[in-house]
Order: structure tokens, then sequence, then C-alpha cells
């Protein structure tokens, strides 16, 4: 290993076969990358260990030095600055629901809007200021309103201001502070098994009467409807009884059930 000296190591086992090394991008985060050295190495490429939101596959000879990974890695950090930077000012300013802590592979934010109504998006790791595929999670009235916003302002998203802005703009919202609220504010726990997590999952499926608008886990209500003698199915749809209101409530179930 040649100039050694430019590698910010963190770890090495003493067999010399992995080896941890850390960086540090223009934003100040801090980066890892594991190294499994092989048997035949260095006529082999070492194994790389990172947590990227992309595939990271460094080019490598037999006359290949671990600088040589190393400057990959860093070229691959500072490629990636952009999109880290919008997840960091959207997990900074806003309720995020889902991931709980989310890893610097994480496209994907569930962001709440109000009361058991949220957003899901999923950043292009790429093209980080262009609009993400998105979608609502709430009651059918509370959701239907912000589709037809996104649908009718679409053309208002500019690449050029961030997405937390676009998104505000395009959904003519202000997302709940994370400085003047607790995320008790607007989360509500499960109606049927009356907790918040359940699998890593939290309640997303809601009872679409105003005057209810009480939260299930996917699983929860499944289970629940399955066992209703009026309730009944069609494909994946199952059609009920809303277990607080009465009230008709439809599940859509996905490829998961929790």
């Amino acid at each position: 290993m040649r100039d050694s000296s430019q590698l910010r190591l963190v770890y090495v086992d003493t067999c010399f076969s992995t080896i941890k090394l850390k960086a540090e991008d223009a934003s100040g985060r801090e980066h890892l990358i594991t190294l499994k050295l092989k048997a035949k190495y260095p006529a082999e490429s070492p194994d790389c260990f990172v947590d990227f939101p992309v595939p990271f596959s460094a080019s490598w000879t037999p006359q290949s030095s671990l600088i040589s990974i190393y400057s990959q890695f860093l070229a691959a950090i500072e490629s990636l600055k952009a999109f880290w930077d919008v997840m960091d000012e959207i997990d900074e300013k806003t309720w995020v629901l889902e991931p709980e802590k989310p890893p610097r592979s994480a496209t994907a934010r569930r962001i709440a809007l109000g009361n058991n109504v949220s957003i899901n998006i999923e950043v292009d790791p790429r093209h980080p200021t262009m609009l993400p595929e998105c979608f609502f999670l709430g009651a059918d009235h509370v959701v239907k309103p912000l589709g037809i916003k996104l649908s009718r302002n679409i053309h208002l998203w500019d690449p050029e201001n961030s997405v937390l802005q676009n998104l505000k703009d395009v959904l003519e919202i202000d997302f709940p502070a994370r400085a003047i609220l607790e995320k008790s504010d607007f989360t509500m726990d499960c109606g049927i098994c009356y907790a918040y997590q359940l699998d890593g999952a939290i309640p997303d499926q809601v009872c679409d009467n105003s005057q209810c608008g009480q939260p299930f886990h996917q699983i929860c209500l499944y289970e629940w409807l399955r066992g209703l003698l009026t309730s009944r199915q069609s494909f994946n749809i199952i059609f009920g009884e809303c277990p607080y209101c009465s009230k008709p409530i439809t599940l859509k179930m996905s490829g998961r059930k929790h």
C-alpha cells in the first residue's frame, strides 16, 4: 500500500484482510468504505462495501493500489453530494415518518403533511432536484385534493430550487415544522393493535369518514376485515366496515401485508 498517509484509516484487522477508510464530503458528512482483501490480492480486486444509493464498482488492475480505490470513492462521494444535500434538508426541516433512521443509501422518505396524511417521495440520486416519484397516503377526501394540486402545478417545478421548496410550491402547503410540533402531533396509533410501529410498518390505512379518520396498519385491517362475514373481496381489494365508525372502508393490499 503506497502513500498510506493519503488514506484516512479507521480500522484494519490483524490479518490485514479487512480495512475501513473514511472520507468527508464538501458538506462535512463522513462516509465509510470497507475493503475486503482476497487471498489473491492484488491480482484480484478487493470487495468494496459502501452506504451509497447507487452501485459502487471500482476499476482495478493488478497494478492498482488502495489509493486508487480511495480516489474513486472520493469521486463517487462528490458526485452524490447534491443528492445528500437534498435528503439532509428534508430530514432536518420536515417530520420524516419512514425510514426512522435513514441510511445514506436510502432514496425514499415518507413525510408528514398533517394529521394522518403523508407523502412518500423517491428521489433519483443521479438527478436529485428533478420531480421525484411521489404518492400520498391518507384518507381519500384529504389525499385527492393534493393529487389535483400536484397535477395542476407540476409545470412550476424548477430544478434550480430545492426539492423541499418545489414541493411547497407545487402542493401549495407548508410542511409541519420540527421546531414547533412534536411527532405525536400528527401520528396516531393503529386503532386495532394500539401500537404505532408494527414490524417496521406504521399505520397507513385511514378511514375516509371525515368524522372518524382512524388509521390502521395494513395487516391489522386486513385480518380484521377477513374476520367479518359482511366483508367481500375482489382480487386484492377488500370492502368492509371501519372497526371504529362502521362506515364503509376499502383496503387495497400491496405486495406485503405489513
